[in-house]
């Protein structure tokens, strides 16, 4: 199963919620690295270290790591949005889904984001799953 490691912005509703699908998630103030300005790449290094995958809200910072080529065992950006329990059942259903395509090492160097689309003809947005490539 896919061990994830948190940032300090990710809401502990998320955390909560991948833990009750039994979900192995160090967060920042588990490790004692919270509240000490540590910088993103850094942020990302420790969680390779630990081959764990990055989950957080940072979006900008974390999408320009990832199209930098810096090794990673997988960066998840989910949405600022209180929808919490939508977005993580999306995202287990995709990892679920790709645990059972591909090995656990699935999310090596992939980045994968939790997005809100609005459907036509309805007024209940849905979660996505987009993946952004890296660069060549």
């Amino acid at each position: 199963m896919i061990k994830f490691y948190s940032n300090e912005n990710l809401p502990m509703d998320i955390v909560m919620e991948l833990r009750r699908l039994g979900y192995d998630v160090l967060t920042s103030y588990d490790a004692r690295q919270a509240n000490k300005s540590i910088p993103d790449r850094d942020v990302l290094i420790f969680a390779t270290q630990q081959e764990r995958v990055v989950i957080t809200l940072n979006r900008d910072d974390f999408i320009a790591l990832h199209r930098s080529n810096i090794p990673h065992n997988g960066i998840i950006i989910c949405k600022s949005d209180r929808d919490y329990l939508g977005q993580v059942e999306k995202l287990d259903a995709y990892l679920q889904e790709e645990l059972s395509k591909n090995s656990v090492d699935s999310l090596r160097d992939r980045l994968i984001r939790v997005k809100k689309q609005n459907q036509s003809k309805s007024s209940y947005p849905i979660f996505v799953i987009q993946e952004y490539a890296r660069n060549s």
